[in-house]
């Protein structure tokens, strides 16, 4: 089929990829605008954008989606469908119906749970079970068009964020590939999703990263897991030049006997596992700021940290 693909971070890559590699015909592909990356914060291409460019397909970045130019350019395309990954602008209805077959989003939950900017962080930071990626036709409403294919992923109890953008990532690519193949063929079914259930994944702001180590020792291993590699939950650590900022990357939850307690935010022994509200988090790879990530053993050969340490 002609199509269109919108798209702009990594995640959406994989399934770019597998669509060229399905051979439709990819008219177009639009991006976010370049923006400040990097060290030297130089105006580099979004991933979708690099991913494109170096493959000879035609790259639009408008500001805006719903200028009256960017909606006669996407129409003058002339296409069988779209198809939207991670795109980050809403999409009005002159583009969703442009295709003469529809527009088709891959989005990562399982919905109505989840709609929104941030389903796999959320996902982890409210401890689901399971969650999954689904295609669904688009329409002006936030994630509410009706769906034509799911796959889903269990979540383990080490999965981070990054761990399960992966796996659903190459998932999603696989079910597009899979469902435009039956779009094309005309037998593909579009069911309404559940009335009940929805629930909203707001988007990650900074400052929701710092860790309360008063509250339950499951909510602080969820958001630590939720939250890693970026933007990373943190904590303050005591040294001799200061109070120094460590990002919490891998946690596990473990329960702790109350006779062998502390108040929340100290040392239980010398290996970081960490007093909570209920329970303790033991940390098993963090990152001081300015440096790399390291798992805890290495991390603590170059900085100890006795039991009884009151991290902030």
């Amino acid at each position: 089929m002609r199509l269109a693909f919108l798209g702009t971070p990594d995640f959406a890559v994989q399934a770019l990829a597998a669509i060229v590699a399905a051979d439709h015909d990819v008219a177009c592909v639009y991006s976010q605008p370049p923006a400040p990356r990097g060290r030297g914060h130089e105006l580099r291409p979004s991933p979708v954008h690099a991913f494109a460019e170096a493959r000879g397909i035609p790259v639009r970045t408008p500001a805006s989606m719903r200028d009256p130019e960017a909606i006669a350019a996407f129409r003058a395309l002339d296409l069988d469908a779209a198809v939207v990954v991670a795109f980050g602008q809403i999409l009005p209805a002159e583009v969703l119906e442009g295709p003469r077959l529809g527009s088709y989003n891959v989005h990562a939950s399982l919905l109505p749970r989840w709609r929104g900017a941030a389903p796999i962080q959320r996902a982890i930071m409210a401890g689901d079970p399971v969650t999954g990626v689904q295609v669904m036709r688009m329409t002006e409403g936030l994630d509410e068009g009706p769906v034509l294919a799911t796959a889903t992923v269990r979540i383990g109890p080490l999965d981070t964020a990054g761990d399960l953008h992966d796996r659903l990532a190459v998932a999603g690519a696989d079910l597009i590939v899979r469902a435009l193949a039956d779009i094309e063929a005309g037998v593909a079914v579009a069911r309404p999703q559940a009335t009940d259930g929805v629930t909203y994944a707001r988007k990650i702001g900074p400052g929701i990263a710092r860790l309360d180590w008063a509250k339950d020792g499951r909510a602080l291993d969820h958001k630590i897991r939720g939250l890693s590699p970026f933007p990373g939950a943190w904590f303050e650590l005591p040294t001799a030049k200061g109070p120094a900022r460590v990002k919490a990357l891998l946690s596990r939850f473990e329960a702790v006997d109350g006779d062998a307690g502390a108040p929340p935010g100290v040392t239980l022994d010398d290996r970081l596992l960490v007093a909570a509200g209920d329970g303790a988090v033991r940390l098993l790879r963090v990152q001081r700021e300015g440096r790399g990530p390291q798992d805890a053993e290495t991390f603590l050969r170059g900085q100890p940290v006795p039991a009884g340490t009151r991290l902030g």
